[in-house]
């Protein structure tokens, strides 16, 4: 086990960037999920006005 962690005297360089890695993949999914959750707060609003617009007959519906 120690052979496979010492990976021939390269293991401090391999774990480092697989630590780095890891921590790049973490952050950005961290700030992704952020920037999902305050652009899903800004749309609601104008999402409900849009559904009492249309529910008003102010917006035409769209035809798919």
């Amino acid at each position: 086990m120690s052979d496979f962690l010492h990976m021939g005297g390269y293991g401090v360089f391999i774990w480092a960037s697989y630590g780095v890695s890891a921590l790049v993949l973490v952050t950005l999914t961290v700030i992704s999920l952020r920037n999902l959750k305050k652009i899903e707060r800004e749309l609601a609003p104008l999402e409900e006005a849009r559904r009492d617009a249309r529910r008003r007959g102010n917006i035409r519906q769209e035809i798919e």
